[in-house]
């Protein structure tokens, strides 16, 4: 039988496809399962493209922490971090040179995957990639430096198993944990928008891809 897990009475997922893989996490977000994988070995060539030429780095936060994840971005701009703030920059602060351009088949799965979700005419202009090894996790956060808020998030998943922790609009509302595997795609917008969200820390595994590691890309629309 073919179904959407709880899919909200109302919400944007009217018009998406009733398939077992797709799964409501809220009204406005949907996670779309294996959407990326047949793919994937393209998006991983195009992100060891986009290193060779701004390499992965470990962002230091505004409190002097330095982020467990280790990030990139492709794109127009380039979401960073030091002790002056969090934003969006269209020059990669160690090269200081423009970010790599986003590959063309980045953009094809962010509309597709934010269409399938509800979101038309998705145009990204900012891709951050980030790096998780065993024992890295992103604490519980919001997306919310971008200057569109109309436009969702989308987030794909390539390599060994991750832990997604789905919250609410308030810091310490009840979190979810929503098991992410290889190929899956989270597309939040709308009322869910701003929702804190994050990664667990990641556990020992292996993927024939990407060995012990999890690569996440993240579609945003900051200008």
């Amino acid at each position: 039988m073919k179904r959407v897990l709880n899919q909200p009475t109302g919400s944007l997922f009217e018009s998406l496809p009733a398939t077992q893989r797709t799964e409501a996490l809220a009204p406005g977000a949907a996670i779309l399962r294996g959407f990326a994988t047949d793919i994937a070995p393209q998006l991983l060539a195009a992100i060891r493209d986009v290193t060779s030429h701004s390499p992965f780095r470990h962002l230091v936060t505004p409190g002097g922490f330095t982020m467990s994840v280790a990030m990139t971005n492709c794109g127009e701009s380039g979401w960073v971090s030091d002790r002056t703030g969090y934003r969006y920059d269209p020059i990669d602060p160690l090269s200081h040179q423009p970010w790599p351009a986003m590959p063309d088949v980045f953009r094809k799965l962010a509309s597709d995957a934010a269409a399938a979700a509800g979101f038309a005419d998705f145009r990204p202009d900012a891709c951050l990639i980030n790096r998780y090894d065993p024992g890295t996790k992103l604490s519980l956060h919001r997306d919310y430096d971008e200057r569109d808020a109309t436009a969702p998030i989308v987030s794909a998943s390539l390599g060994v198993p991750a832990t997604f922790q789905w919250g609410g609009l308030r810091r310490n509302d009840r979190t979810r944990r929503v098991p992410l595997e290889h190929g899956d795609v989270v597309v939040w917008g709308g009322p869910s928008r701003f929702v804190y969200h994050g990664i667990a820390s990641l556990k020992e595994s292996h993927h024939s891809l990407t060995a012990s590691q999890r690569i996440n890309v993240t579609f945003r629309k900051a200008r």
